[in-house]
Order: C-alpha cells, then structure tokens, then sequence
C-alpha cells in the first residue's frame, strides 16, 4: 500500500494512537530482523502460512521474510533470557510479508500492531482476559463505536477431536474449521468430508462450532483437555468483565479456531460492525510451546496483532480528519528568502509545525501551493517586517490577516485557532 502525504498523515496518527495506548497498558517497544534463517521461520510457522513465506537463498544462507513478529518474539526471548524480567511485556510495530493472492485489502506487505505477554514457567490465563480489554481501548480511541471481540479457546476443540478419535487430524481439521466465516458451513462440511471425516462425526463438530454464549459450558464431553479449555474460557469471560470490557464488545464464538498450529489456548477475532467483508481487524491467541524450538525452558506466552494496513485500507477513507503538512507556510514577498529561514525556526521552537518556502516563485503560487496541501496559516516576511522584526499572518480559512505582530503573537494565535 503506498499513499500520498495526507492520507500517510492519517495512517500515522492511526499507528501512534495503537502504540500510545499500547504504553499506556505497560507494553516495552521492541524491533526483531525483517530477514530471518528459513529454519527459525518454518519451525513453528504451520498451517497455510507456510506456504505464503517468501523463501530464498544468498550464497549458502537460507533466508525468510517473516510472516509475522511473534514467531521472531519467541526466539528474542529464549536468547535474551537471562536479562529479561518477566512477565515480559513487549509490542512491536512493523511490515510482514506473506505471498498471498493480492486483492482489494490484503497485500504481500503489510503492518501488524502487535502486542505479547510471555511468561517464566507460567503465565496466568487472566493475561488473557487483559489482550480484549487493550483491544476494546484501541478501537475506543480509533473512533469506533461498534466492534466484537469473538473468543473462544482451541483446547475444547482439540479435546472434542480426541474424544472423537480424531486426534492424528487436528491440525488439518483445525484450519478448515477456521474458514467457516469466509465460506459457510456447508462448505466447510464438504472440506471435512475430504480428510475423511463421516457425517456422523462432522455434524456434532459443526453444532460445536455454532456455539456462542454460556451454551459452550453445556456441550457434552469428558475429555480431560475439552474441560479444561471450557474452564479456562469462562476465567477469561469473567476476567474481561473486571477489566472493564463491556459485554456488548465481546461474545463466546467456537467458530474461531485460527490457522497458525501454534495457538494452544485462548484465540481472538476481532470485527467491525458494518464492515464484515474486511473480516478480522485484530486477532490472536495464546501459545504455550512456541519458543519450545529455541529454548528447553517454558515460555508461555499470549498476544494479539491488530491488521493496521488492512484497517486504514478499508477504513482511512472514511475519516473525517484533516491531514496538514504543516500549521504555517513561512514565505517572503519580496524575494529575500533567506529571511523566512529564522521566523520558521521560531515557530517550531514555540512547537508549531512549519514549513518554509525556498523557491522563487510569485506569491499567487505560494498560496495555492499553501492551500493545496491544507496549511491553514501563512506568514508573509516582506521588507516592512524584516525591518520592524514582525510578520504578517494570513488565516487562509477565514481570509483574516494580521499585520505587524511578533512572532511570539503570530504563534498563540495560530495555538488558539479551532
């Protein structure tokens, strides 16, 4: 996705929104390698997205883009584990890569927001109670209104599969269930029945899958890890609620099970009221063996990852915001341009963004030049103010103009102005 300046402008202050607020939740910046060896990469990659890593070599080295910042997080920490406290908080910002089929929103390059929490042995399930409550505090901030975040735990699914004999399936079975939403029931049903999987066996799983709500706690199954999913699940339910996400931002959906192997818990999706068709805008999960590659210690973790160039894709046109190169343009009147230099240090010093117009071009020009990049505000430097220390500010909204001020008085009215 490439923009021009305004629309970057919004995408910008998008991106800074989603970090303040991940700072805010106590979350440590962090920046992992772009480029990583293929066998970090593939190790825990799995399910469709192995096939949409971009692969290659140089000389001897096998080398991969990486596909998210997660799998890169898990082999961070077993690295630098010995000077980590943990828990460790981490968000990271940055462009991904995955080959898939370009369309409208999706791109080979993308930004993912990503936040994690990994534990040192352990990592209570609480934490995952908290990845909604950032998440329902981003939207919030980004101006939305009307958004669910869906949850459900992959432990109740595995365990159902294995209380059906299905255990040697799971993954497989796992990454079509995960397409419901995109392609519906019925063709899912039609994909299971290709790994082999009966009628008898594909219509409880689909009822299964249908659940939202407290009807997940009375599905009947005794398998050991289908309890325990379902008991981890309502800790989180009601450990949002305490957080302070509201009921009507969240629901219990089995449907979403997520494609990556290495989710082992709690997973979410996020989506927008309205905007379905964009599908999930944030998602994530909890994964008890992903740095298991790196390290022989146990390294808990859960996070979530919010879709930033999918979201501005779909999303930034509808903003009503105002993208400005700059609060004031600085030019001179009469030619001596070196005058403009000083005056436009002087505002940013007061922490207004200015810009200064070096070319020689008539004053006609350096208005529409103002106005076709949205600058509100003109100062005009001609011989009168280089003489008396002054300037002449133009609201270029209003048509209102301020002549013989200082540039002291020119900034607190530009400060002051709606």
């Amino acid at each position: 996705m490439e923009l021009l300046p305004d629309r970057q402008i919004l995408f910008n202050r998008m991106r800074d929104t989603i970090c303040g607020v991940y700072e805010r939740f106590g979350f440590l910046p962090l920046d992992t390698p772009i480029l990583e060896y293929s066998s970090v990469l593939l190790a825990k990659a799995g399910g469709e997205t192995e096939k949409q890593i971009y692969r290659f070599t140089k000389g001897d080295t096998d080398m991969s883009l990486r596909f998210d910042l997660t799998v890169p997080l898990a082999k961070y920490v077993a690295k630098n584990y010995h000077t980590l406290a943990f828990p460790f908080r981490r968000y990271q910002i940055g462009k991904v890569y995955r080959g898939e089929r370009p369309q409208k929103g999706r791109f080979r390059e993308f930004y993912q927001c990503d936040i994690d929490v990994v534990g040192d042995g352990q990592l209570s399930v609480l934490t995952d109670a908290e990845m909604p409550a950032v998440i329902y505090t981003v939207f919030k901030e980004l101006g939305f209104e009307n958004f669910t975040v869906h949850i459900a735990n992959r432990k109740i699914i595995k365990g159902y599969l294995q209380e059906a004999g299905l255990t040697d399936k799971t993954a497989e079975i796992s990454v079509v269930l995960d397409k419901i939403k995109k392609i519906g029931a019925e063709k899912v049903a039609a994909e299971l029945a290709v790994l082999g999987l009966s009628q008898a066996q594909i219509k409880p799983l689909l009822q299964l899958t249908a659940l939202t709500g407290a009807d997940f706690a009375r599905f009947s199954c005794v398998d050991e890890t289908f309890k325990t999913g379902v008991a981890e699940l309502q800790t989180v339910i009601d450990g949002m609620k305490r957080f302070g996400v509201p009921e009507k931002n969240f629901t219990v959906d089995l449907s979403i099970v997520r494609g990556l192997d290495y989710y082992t818990g709690t997973v979410y999706e996020t989506f927008l009221a309205g905007h379905e068709n964009i599908g999930s805008v944030c998602s994530g999960g909890r994964y008890d063996n992903l740095a298991g590659y790196y390290t022989d210690k146990p390294l808990p973790g859960v996070g979530i990852s919010i879709g930033l160039t999918r979201l501005f894709d779909k999303l930034g046109s509808e903003t009503s915001a105002i993208a400005r190169a700059a609060q004031v343009l600085v030019v001179s009147a009469d030619g001596a341009i070196e005058a403009c230099l000083p005056v436009a240090a002087s505002f940013r010093a007061a922490g207004i963004s200015a810009s200064a117009y070096l070319e020689d071009a008539k004053l006609k020009n350096k208005f529409k030049y103002a106005d076709r990049l949205g600058i509100p505000f003109m100062a005009i430097i001609g011989e009168t103010e280089r003489k008396n220390g002054t300037v002449t500010l133009k609201n270029l909204a209003s048509g209102e103009q301020f002549e013989g001020i200082t540039e002291n008085q020119a900034a607190i009215k530009i400060k002051d102005a709606p």
